[in-house]
């Protein structure tokens, strides 16, 4: 049996292998150094994430790595807790995801608001692209989202005066151009994926004219690996970290659900088996921790890639994580001449594409809800940290859709004699209280009335308190005791 019998689709399986392996190295060093890590632990995550999240049942066109949207909860937990606790964390994170995808919660992950995600989403490319300027211009970052984009100004005005900071922030403008054009470049081209493009135009511009600006710092790959000590476990008595998981969980989880469920809609293939994939997606984290390196979640920009290259199986995504593991070993000292504006620019250009403009254009005419909630989570976020913006979303979205579910009408029809009928239909719950009491209020009292509660779906204990309440008092103020017919 030859190998084209068992292996039908290896030829566009290899192709697709190498598109996502040039799109991947860019973006894997690029999140690292932007996460506060060395260059290498990027890299094995994306190893990881290719070879054994890769091999894994879940979502067979998916591909994992660190991603973007992790960037921002990353350098925050490094710079509070120390690199040696990145381990725990991203060691108990995949803990959790192996438990829920056994528990069989992965699918709950579609009942999220899609809004909270977006918002969540555009609130760290938001804190991502701040951060990222800083890095083009050579500068060091506040700490909190607010302090990052309230002294963006200042340090631009003071890169402008400094020539070295000046080549710094005109290389990586200069390689958000390419990334932003890249898209009109001749098609031969853009055979080569854009990130990668852009990130070797400006090494050769930087190598070229020797500007003076930063470059990776290169540590080797067994160097910059280091497992989590069991000093380090003993960070997790610590009520910070432990909230820095839930939302590492939380929020890796939903992105690569939300991932695979976009990655479907781009193929005919296997649908995703979601506590499957989340299942994968622990396994690779656990590794990732034991490590001690990031976290990974799957990455749209990578999957799409790879569904564009003409992927049909998971081998792919296996062969790109094999491809990272040889550069690692064979070429890591090519990583030492990548220039940080250039890394920085790429983070920026994904940190724009985190940010749905167009989509909350088109909420705000729709479901202004939806729009509010999404805002009100990218604002927190900026304004407050991570974990507690995501609550805030949570919370609106909760409260939004409680509203609106409590929906109800209320009909009254007076004949001019008789008793006076009032129907009730829909959802009688506490949120709707004040509404009802208002118009029951105002009803004749010299009057009978007749109150029929049998179109109700839903009466809350606190509704039906205060309708009894309310007959009570009718009844004893008008001529005839209220009849009421239950629910």
């Amino acid at each position: 049996m030859d190998d084209s019998t068992r292996f039908p689709h290896l030829r566009q399986d290899f192709a697709a292998s190498l598109v996502v392996f040039l799109v991947a190295l860019p973006l894997c060093v690029g999140v690292a150094v932007a996460s506060g890590v060395p260059a290498e632990l990027g890299l094995v995550t994306g190893i990881v994430g290719g070879i054994v999240t890769g091999l894994m049942r879940g979502s067979s066109l998916q591909v994992s790595g660190p991603a973007a949207g992790l960037t921002v909860l990353v350098f925050e937990a490094v710079r509070e807790y120390g690199l040696p606790a990145l381990g725990v964390i991203v060691l108990a994170t995949g803990a959790l995801q192996i438990l829920m995808g056994a528990l069989k919660l992965g699918r709950w992950f579609r009942a999220i608001s899609v809004s909270v995600v977006e918002g969540m989403l555009a609130g760290i490319g938001l804190v991502l692209i701040a951060g990222q300027l800083y890095s083009m211009a050579d500068a060091k970052a506040p700490a909190s989202g607010l302090a990052k984009i309230a002294g963006l100004p200042a340090a631009l005005a003071e890169a402008a005066a400094d020539p070295g900071a000046l080549a710094s922030v005109g290389l990586g403008a200069g390689t958000i151009a390419v990334l932003v054009l890249w898209k009109r470049a001749p098609k031969r081209l853009r055979t080569l994926p854009g990130p990668l493009a852009a990130v070797g135009l400006a090494t050769l511009v930087a190598l070229a004219f020797s500007l003076p600006v930063a470059t990776v710092e290169v540590r080797g790959l067994l160097d910059s690996v280091q497992p989590p000590s069991l000093t380090a476990f003993g960070e997790l008595a610590n009520i910070g970290l432990l909230g820095t998981i839930v939302a590492f969980t939380l929020i890796a989880s939903a992105e690569s659900l939300f991932s695979a469920a976009a990655v479907d809609r781009l193929h005919d293939g296997a649908r995703t088996q979601y506590d499957k994939e989340l299942m994968a997606q622990g396994t690779g984290n656990a590794i990732c921790g034991v490590l001690g390196a990031l976290p990974m979640t799957a990455v749209i920009v990578r999957s799409a890639a790879n569904v564009q290259a003409g992927a049909r199986t998971k081998a792919s995504r296996v062969l790109h994580g094999v491809w990272l593991l040889l550069f690692a070993a064979l070429l890591p000292d090519v990583l030492g001449y990548i220039p940080i504006p250039a890394l920085a620019g790429i983070l920026v250009y994904s940190g724009a594409k985190l940010i749905p403009a167009r989509e909350i254009v088109s909420l705000w005419r729709e479901h202004r809800g939806e729009a509010l909630i999404l805002v009100v989570t990218a604002v927190s976020i900026v304004a407050v940290s991570m974990f507690e913006g995501v609550l805030i979303g949570l919370a609106l979205a909760v409260a939004k859709t409680a509203w609106e579910a409590s929906h109800i009408r209320l009909e009254v029809v007076d004949k001019g004699a008789g008793p006076v009928q009032a129907y009730l239909w829909g959802n009688a719950t506490f949120l709707r209280l004040p509404k009802i009491l208002d118009s029951l209020e105002a009803l004749p009292q010299d009057r009978p009335v007749e109150l029929d509660l049998s179109g109700l779906h839903h009466l809350d204990h606190a509704c039906r308190t205060a309708l009894e309440n309310w007959a009570e008092r009718h009844s004893a103020a008008g001529t005839e005791p209220v009849r009421v017919t239950a629910a």
